[in-house]
């Protein structure tokens, strides 16, 4: 069964047959397969009044098991620095998070889950988790493996490795 990339392929070889587009292969599923994953996940996030990074935030926090500072929370997740205290801001101003100082640094702060912010981010982590076994659900297992060990390959040579 083609697809749009099929579409976009058979396009450029008719009128480029010269040009090497196998990688449009590749990267325009990849492009095309994050922004419809984009919108599956805010979906699943919605219900709990999260975004994205907001999840992820208190996701890091959750399977981190200990309080983080700002840096070391930004380090283990997937949000940026400048997101990562706005988010603390809104988050803590919704009785998620809590901010404490820290005992081994004067001017630094610890952030850890309230028992609201853990009540929600358990049952939200459970609905994300169940959406991502509904995406992935036409892979078998051993397909999925295959696709998870490319990415990796693909992630690292682009330089994303574990901080």
């Amino acid at each position: 069964m083609a697809d749009h990339v099929d579409r976009v392929l058979e396009q450029w070889a008719r009128e480029r047959p010269d040009l090497d587009v196998s990688p449009m292969a590749v990267i325009g599923r990849v492009s095309r397969l994050a922004r419809l994953l984009d919108g599956e996940l805010h979906r699943a996030f919605t219900p709990y009044g999260l975004d994205r990074g907001s999840f992820d935030v208190l996701a890091t926090l959750r399977r981190s098991g200990a309080p983080l500072t700002p840096t070391e929370l930004m380090r283990s997740s997937m949000v940026t620095s400048g997101a990562v205290s706005q988010r603390l801001d809104r988050l803590q101003a919704r009785g998620l998070v809590a901010r404490t100082p820290s005992e081994s640094d004067g001017r630094g702060v610890q952030v850890s889950l309230t028992e609201e912010g853990r009540e929600l981010i358990d049952r939200a982590v459970e609905s994300h988790v169940e959406n991502e076994h509904r995406i992935l659900a036409s892979l078998p297992r051993e397909e999925r493996d295959t696709l998870a060990a490319a990415l990796r390959e693909l992630l690292q040579a682009l330089g994303d490795k574990q901080p």
